[in-house]
């Protein structure tokens, strides 16, 4: 379960490919500037992963000040898309979640239904 609360209309964006994951909150900040050619201090959330595929930050401005959180995973990797011609995806608040989780985020699996009451 995802450690944070996402609101449904948060706009989250990918980058594609690798990050080097020795950047920080500032590094991170000029690479979604120059190379998403997204604003980091808009409110959105813009997810990065490195190349052993187990470890990703997050950094989004809260209105305060900018924030960063780590996640690594203790078992497998984060599912990542390759180099795209913007070099970002957009994610759903659902999606991200399911990224947080470690699970597969492209087709996040939706609670089934029950079909008989009895």
């Amino acid at each position: 379960m995802a450690m944070i609360a996402l609101a449904s209309g948060l706009r989250v964006y990918l980058a594609c490919g690798v990050t080097d994951m020795c950047k920080g909150m500032t590094g991170l900040a000029m690479l979604v500037q120059q190379y998403l050619a997204e604003d980091p201090f808009g409110g959105a959330v813009f997810a990065f992963r490195g190349r052993r595929a187990g470890l990703i930050k997050l950094l989004w401005h809260d209105g305060v000040g900018l924030c960063m959180l780590i996640k690594r995973l203790e078992q497998g990797q984060f599912v990542w898309p390759s180099a795209t011609t913007t070099g970002r995806i957009a994610l759903t608040s659902v999606q991200l979640a399911a990224l947080l989780d470690g699970c597969e985020w492209r087709a996040p699996a939706r609670p089934r239904r029950p079909e008989l009451a009895g």
